[in-house]
Order: C-alpha cells, then structure tokens, then sequence
C-alpha cells in the first residue's frame, strides 16, 4: 500500500520541477516549524551564477532572515537530494532538527554517502535523517534532467 507524501516533500518536489523548467539542477527544499512553511527555495546555481546557491543553502538564509535570529531550532528541513558537504554543514550550523531528504546522492552526497558528514567528530550539532521519502520520483526528475542535458 503506497502512503500519500507530506506535503512538506510534495512542495520539495513541485519547487525541484520549476528549476528544472528552467534549466536548474532539479532540487527543491521547504524549512517548516511545526505545520509552518518558513521558507522554501529550489536551485539557482545557473540563474545566478553562484555555485552556492543550493536550494538547501538558501531555503536556510530565508528562514534564518524570517526568523530573524541565527539558528533554526525547532525546524525540519525537506529536500529531494540528500544534501552535499556544504548544505550539511549549513545545516548543522543552522542547528536544524531534522532533516527528510527524497534521493540519495552517492557521486555528491555527504550524508549517507562521500563524507557521511553528520558522523564526524567535529560535527557538533547532528540532526535527525529520515531518507526515502519521495526517492522515485525525486531520483525520476535527476534522471529525466541529465538525461535531457546529454541528449
């Protein structure tokens, strides 16, 4: 029996669609608090100009700006791509509680993969993971993205 998405991945999900509409890396990220959207951003890398500008890493600044305050206690983080070594770093930075990510990453992820981030001794803040949610169609939208870019 198939469960419906949290909508907090379902909009993860609709935001990773709008950049690959315009020729992103298809990753979306939404920063809830409780039932609470605070923020919600997708790639940019390309628009910009800014290898920085993971969805991860601005959904972070957003809700860090709306929050007004340094630290994202009490957040969830939702992301389609298990995140890179800079987005986990932000993230334990940003003291998120937990983070739910869609597909995971084996060439560029730091999580479960690469650096496994999280397990570092130097890491001193470490969220909860819960991956999975929402792979096939996640790990579809990269696929169906880079397929197009070879093609």
């Amino acid at each position: 029996m198939a469960f419906p998405l949290p909508e907090p991945m379902r909009r993860a999900l609709a935001l990773a669609e709008q950049a690959a509409a315009a020729s992103e890396v298809p990753v979306g990220a939404v920063i809830m608090h409780g039932d609470e959207i605070l923020a919600e951003a997708a790639n940019t890398m390309r628009a910009s100009g800014d290898p920085t500008d993971h969805a991860e890493m601005r959904v972070i600044k957003a809700a860090l700006t709306r929050r007004g305050t340094g630290r994202l206690d009490g957040c969830d983080l939702w992301v389609t791509l298990e995140p890179c070594a800079m987005c986990a770093g932000a993230i334990a930075h940003a003291r998120i509680d937990r983070l739910y990510y869609a597909a995971p990453d084996p060439k560029g992820g730091a999580v479960e993969h690469g650096p496994r981030f999280f397990g570092q001794s130097t890491c001193h803040h470490r969220p909860e993971v819960f991956s999975g949610i929402g792979e096939d169609r996640a790990a579809a939208l990269l696929t169906n993205f880079f397929r197009s870019k070879r093609a």
